[in-house]
């Protein structure tokens, strides 16, 4: 060095490359950080092709409802045969205030092979009270069974049991609103579908 510097103490300065620990550091933060992404876009493509897991089932559970199919009559549901025309007697009473319509109603039952038993007019609970096209009334067991066939007969009547009531007659109370019994190819095919039901659909769901 030419004598010019000198080095004196007991100390002398380091020659080598300081360490880059600070880039160490900062490059296995950024591995890290990759890998925990790159994992968790794992995990999502995994859940999207499974299902998602028991969340997205629970979701998917809720979100679904079943549509209900139409219920069957509830003596088709419980394998009950329903009676022929023919073994049902009915009695036609005229609550109206028009005069020939019990009989005339009588008549026509009886040619679509029906039995009838008494043509009058209404009793007092009755008389001038029915507004609608009918009332047909039986006994409580002829609910399912007997009611449904005669009411294929007159669409719209009023459905009525009594529990007190004797026997296995039905009753026709003909109302205001009555133009004549439902037209007799329409009530054919009403009663051949309450004599054969379709099968119900079976049910589905809406996602």
């Amino acid at each position: 060095m030419g004598g010019q510097y000198r080095i004196t103490g007991d100390k002398y300065p380091r020659m080598r490359r300081p360490r880059r620990r600070g880039k160490l550091v900062v490059l296995t933060v950024a591995s890290v950080a990759v890998l925990g992404v790159g994992g968790w876009g794992t995990l999502q493509l995994i859940d999207v092709f499974t299902g998602g897991g028991d969340s997205a089932s629970a979701a998917g559970t809720k979100a679904c409802s079943a549509v209900a199919s139409p219920a069957a009559s509830p003596a088709a549901a419980a394998g009950k045969a329903l009676p022929r025309p023919g073994t049902i007697t009915v009695n036609v009473l005229n609550a109206t205030t028009r005069g020939g319509l019990a009989q005339k109603t009588a008549d026509e039952l009886k040619k679509r092979g029906f039995r009838i038993g008494e043509v009058a007019n209404a009793p007092a609970t009755y008389d001038k009270r029915v507004k609608g096209t009918g009332v047909l009334l039986g006994p409580a067991a002829a609910l399912d069974t007997a009611l449904p066939v005669l009411g294929t007969q007159l669409a719209g009547a009023e459905r009525r049991t009594d529990p007190a009531r004797k026997g296995v007659e039905l009753d026709l109370i003909i109302g205001d609103a009555f133009r004549g019994l439902t037209a007799k190819a329409d009530a054919d095919r009403a009663l051949t579908s309450l004599a054969n039901p379709e099968p119900a659909p079976a049910s589905k769901k809406n996602c």
